[in-house]
């Protein structure tokens, strides 16, 4: 039985078939950095790239061996740890995939992509500025001489 054994999509085989489908695409991936493939394959390889790269940003003995178990190639994980170390990917939370899309396959109308690491550094937003609208306040006037005037006269009116 299955219990507990889905890990992604299945890609129309039979799950020793994809654990091994997706293992290898992994290692082409870190081996050329560019690969051609189809879009469900990409997409489902994506998640995994982007762990054995958080692993490898993390660098201990521990996330080393979890790579070495998932990619089954020590002089891969080892080159990849190297890039990591480097900083290729330090400015980067996540994101270390890009995929475009090629077009329909000629044969069976498949969607062909191609799947890359990323290398170019983050480029990070201007922060907006925004312009507050500065109102022109009326200062109080002073009372007009007038009145002022006019109330004394008043005041001897009355007396």
């Amino acid at each position: 039985m299955r219990h507990n054994k889905k890990r992604g999509m299945k890609l129309g085989t039979d799950a020793s078939h994809t654990k091994a489908m997706k293992k290898s695409l992994v290692q082409a991936l870190f081996t050329h950095d560019r690969i051609k493939t189809l879009d469900q394959r990409a997409k489902a390889i994506r998640p995994e790239v982007d762990r054995i790269i958080t692993w490898a940003k993390k660098g201990d003995l521990h996330s080393r061996r979890l790579a070495i178990a998932h990619l089954g190639d020590k002089e891969l994980v080892r080159e990849v740890f190297e890039k990591a170390s480097q900083g290729m990917w330090a400015d980067r939370n996540g994101g270390y995939t890009r995929i475009m899309k090629l077009g329909p396959r000629k044969g069976d109308a498949a969607e062909v992509v191609i799947i890359e690491l990323v290398t170019e550094p983050v480029q990070k937003k201007a922060p907006k500025i925004t312009v507050a609208k500065v109102e022109k306040v009326e200062e109080p006037k002073a009372e007009e001489p007038e009145a002022e005037a006019a109330e004394p006269a008043t005041e001897e009116a009355a007396e």
